[in-house]
């Protein structure tokens, strides 16, 4: 994919900041009608990926460690996640998601209806190719030099 492109960089960000804004919008939405907080429901959006390191999940979500151990703690008192010893570190306590937290976080997207109303006005190959785009972008890292 060489060649020029008629979109710079500065429109790709501002549209890439108005899907955001509609995302978390969305998001923020959804996650209090499970009352939750933005920060907790993001924090189960990332365990559904795996368990966490409570270090790693505050630098995901740049807050401060002493932030996320709040976050958690109620997390935890409603049953949605539960600290564990990670198999690796016996100094280190993994954040894991509980049965109930992988169902309120599935709640929880299932309700962005916004999104998934922009999502499904695209085809399938659309779809395909936005996925690619946005892993290549923002997931996949490029290999070492």
């Amino acid at each position: 994919m060489t060649g020029t492109s008629g979109v710079d960089t500065a429109r790709l960000m501002e549209l890439l900041s108005v899907s955001l804004a509609a995302y978390y919008g969305d998001f923020t939405a959804a996650a209090a009608s499970e009352n939750l907080t933005a920060s907790q429901g993001k924090t189960l959006n990332v365990l559904r990926r795996g368990p966490a390191a409570m270090r790693v999940l505050a630098a995901v979500l740049t807050c401060d460690a002493s932030n996320m151990t709040g976050i958690v703690d109620r997390l935890e008192k409603r049953g949605l996640v539960r600290r564990e010893p990670s198999p690796t570190d016996r100094r280190v306590k993994n954040v894991v998601l509980t049965a109930e937290g992988e169902h309120v976080i599935d709640v929880i997207r299932g309700k962005m209806h916004t999104t998934r109303a922009g999502l499904d006005r695209l085809d399938g190959e659309e779809r395909d190719t936005l996925y690619a785009l946005l892993e290549r972008a923002f997931v996949a890292r490029p290999a070492s030099v």
